[in-house]
């Protein structure tokens, strides 16, 4: 395998993710190297070899430079090549019978507004890396910003859309934002829409 990543300047979780591709689709023994530039990607890297039963070690070889190294066992290549052909797509769970996410802000958690979006901009990505994908994404109030032009999660939701999740925006958070003419994905809703969609769903998630 020996493989190199150079994820310094990616955000969380990016250097995560695609270590964990990259261990995954691995088929023969060898090791990962991943370069990052802060000591919590060095943490969270260091916790996904753990859960993947892989010997880690981890150095820093100069000024906000560190780089992971994973090993990947002959046993563990074996194992990826035998399920590599039985690994099924991602399923969609089905609408009215599976989770549903909401967003209804353009920002993640409570503080520095900065801070949120680049939060609410890593959690998007991050679903569309998840095992199970969520049924339908409702957006709503500050969240219909989201799925517009000039938003920095649209190829994420629009590669969530391809998948099979159901994403919908409130027509009028679109009219009162001045937004109508420039949804780039997923379909307009209405309240009665939204309300028994949430009725329905088996949970709902509010980042």
């Amino acid at each position: 395998m020996d493989q190199t990543l150079d994820m310094r300047g990616q955000a969380c979780p990016i250097p995560v993710i695609n270590a964990k591709k990259a261990i995954e689709g691995a088929t023969e023994a060898g090791t990962l190297t991943v370069l990052v530039d802060n000591e919590t990607s060095v943490k969270n890297l260091t916790k996904l070899a753990q859960s993947k039963g892989l010997a880690v070690t981890d150095s820093k070889k100069a000024e906000n430079e560190y780089a992971v190294v994973m090993t990947l066992s002959g046993e563990k290549a074996q194992e990826n090549a035998a399920e590599a052909p039985e690994k099924p797509e991602k399923p969609a769970r089905k609408e009215g019978n599976g989770t549903t996410v909401v967003l209804c802000s353009q920002t993640m958690g409570v503080g520095d507004d900065k801070l949120g979006k680049s939060l609410m901009k890593a959690y998007i990505f991050a679903l569309t890396n998840i095992d199970e994908l969520p049924a339908t994404i409702l957006c709503y109030n500050g969240g219909a910003f989201l799925t517009c032009e000039g938003s920095d999660s649209l190829e994420d939701l629009k590669n969530l859309e391809s998948q099979g999740v159901t994403i919908k925006t409130c027509g009028t958070c679109l009219n009162f934002y001045g937004l109508t003419e420039k949804l780039a994905v997923g379909t307009v809703t209405n309240m009665y829409d939204i309300a028994d969609t949430l009725s329905k769903s088996s949970l709902v998630i509010r980042p």
